[in-house]
């Protein structure tokens, strides 16, 4: 059928329907993901150090004057707050029914996940006390990209079949 019909095969509806479901599943698990992470970086951020770089490295991140202490955990603090906000929009989003919006969003995230991985590469590799941990990071930031770039095929199979 057209796009612009108003009358629409039962078959169409239900790609509608799947590629809405997978965009729907897709963001509360990315949101999901962001809610914990910045929560915990909120409230546990020296327990997130010590579970993500071990004991050695998040005691060198805690800074070594009260001054620097301060700021880090101020840091912190407010980094938790707006990766807690992304999750709240993400479960926003995640409601939106429009076909090229869902696409359109999903662009942009791929856009940020590499965006995030080519910052780790070019910038934390070159900080002596995370310089182990950016590879795992990475993978984590391509492996996120790489869940948006599977709904964009998904969603663009159905499209054209």
């Amino acid at each position: 059928m057209k796009r612009g019909s108003l009358l629409s095969s039962p078959g169409e509806n239900q790609i509608k329907s799947m590629a809405s479901s997978a965009f729907l599943l897709i963001c509360m698990l990315h949101s999901l993901i962001a809610l914990t992470c910045g929560a915990l970086m909120m409230f546990y951020s020296h327990e997130v150090y010590v579970f993500g770089h071990g004991p050695e490295t998040a005691i060198k991140l805690q800074g070594s004057s009260p001054r620097d202490q301060l700021l880090i955990k101020t840091s912190d603090s407010f980094s938790g707050l707006l990766l807690f906000t992304v999750g709240f929009l993400l479960f926003m989003v995640s409601f939106v029914k429009d076909r090229d919006f869902q696409s359109f969003f999903a662009k942009g995230c791929v856009l940020l996940h590499l965006a995030m991985a080519i910052w780790r590469v070019y910038f934390e590799r070159k900080l002596e006390d995370l310089a182990k941990d950016w590879p795992r990071q990475v993978v984590g930031d391509v492996t996120l990209a790489l869940s948006w770039v599977f709904f964009l095929m998904y969603s663009w199979r159905e499209k054209y079949d």
